[in-house]
């Protein structure tokens, strides 16, 4: 079983925002230690609570003090953006990774309606253009001509180099699926975010009706969750507290950092608001790490699936990362050569 990192950047009451952001590097070298294969990074804006909003600055960042581990975005936003520009940008994180580095594209806005208008004044039809940007990003990125046709036919996106992006589509529901199956390209599914509903029918879809292409001639999926390991059970319910905090203020439209786990725990819930956290959070698997590596197994041997990417959220970073070693550890991860030395968190 392959294990991978989805990190988000999240920030915590009683820190700066700055420090979610050294927070990422720093745990993405001990990931890597760890023996992860990928680490995968969110793009959101105007949020109190996410604040990784350039993922491709942060691969850079990440390229730059990591050796083995594959980088990537989980996801560009591409209807903010010229498929050229992100071609770009991901020719140079190529240039600098060889090998390593994978270009995960998503259609929703990730932020609010005025936020979206703000970063692109000049929105087009996004049904209509996004799998129009997949195929131009495609042709960018491996240095494929584009159509006879095509307007922009004679633009090459440089730097050119041996090796290229592997591109994967995301999404939550059955139209990443299908698309991701016409173009024969990999395909994950935000099983966090969509607290699980539809996992099978948009993998079963992917998969009965993907057309194999020269790089994937197999379907290759895999589905991102949210997990949280500690030395027990009690303590990981604990530690979990300020993430269903989260969920109901995110219902409420509310984007605040994540509280330390003593102001959560002394929340008083309603028996309401317990009921729709309870609802939202039914996909989190939280305990001791054998409990987590069960539920894990069990959910990937029912979806079929041979990799995992696990996403998690805590107070505390030392947390996250003891909750990331458990998980490794009870999934006998071979440990990586150490990284070369970076920035300090």
């Amino acid at each position: 079983m392959r294990l991978s990192v989805l990190d988000q950047s999240t920030t915590a009451k009683g820190r700066t925002q700055d420090l979610a952001i050294r927070e990422t590097l720093a745990l993405a070298q001990q990931c890597e230690a760890l023996g992860y294969h990928r680490y995968w990074l969110s793009e959101h804006h105007n949020s109190g609570t996410v604040v990784g909003t350039a993922p491709e600055v942060l691969m850079a960042a990440i390229a730059a003090i990591t050796t083995r581990i594959r980088i990537g975005s989980a996801g560009v936003m591409l209807p903010h953006y010229s498929a050229l520009k992100v071609a770009e940008q991901f020719r140079v994180l190529e240039a600098l990774a060889p090998g390593r580095i994978d270009l995960g594209v998503g259609r929703a806005p990730g932020s609010d309606r005025l936020t979206s208008y703000a970063l692109n004044p000049y929105p087009q039809d996004v049904h209509e253009q996004f799998p129009a940007q997949i195929l131009d990003l495609q042709a960018w990125l491996t240095g494929s001509p584009l159509p006879d046709n095509h307007p922009f036919r004679q633009v090459v996106a440089h730097p050119t180099g041996p090796t290229s992006p592997d591109i994967w589509v995301l999404g939550s529901s059955d139209y990443g699926a299908q698309l991701a199956a016409h173009l024969g390209v990999p395909y994950a599914f935000a099983y966090f975010f969509a607290d699980g509903m539809g996992v099978e029918d948009a993998l079963a879809r992917y998969r009965d009706n993907y057309e194999p292409s020269e790089r994937h001639p197999e379907p290759l999926a895999t589905i991102c969750v949210f997990a949280l390991a500690a030395d027990s059970e009690a303590e990981a319910r604990r530690q979990y507290r300020p993430r269903e905090l989260h969920r109901l203020w995110f219902e409420r439209n509310i984007r605040l950092p994540l509280v330390p786990p003593e102001e959560a725990a002394a929340y008083d819930f309603s028996p309401q608001e317990q009921a729709l956290i309870e609802r939202r959070g039914r996909n989190a698997i939280v305990g001791s790490a054998a409990q987590v590596a069960e539920k894990l197994n069990a959910l990937a041997a029912r979806l079929d699936l041979d990799e995992l990417v696990i996403n998690t959220w805590t107070h505390d970073p030392a947390v996250r990362l003891r909750s990331y070693e458990l998980i490794a550890a009870a999934f006998g991860l071979e440990p990586a050569p150490a990284a070369r030395a970076g920035m300090p968190a």
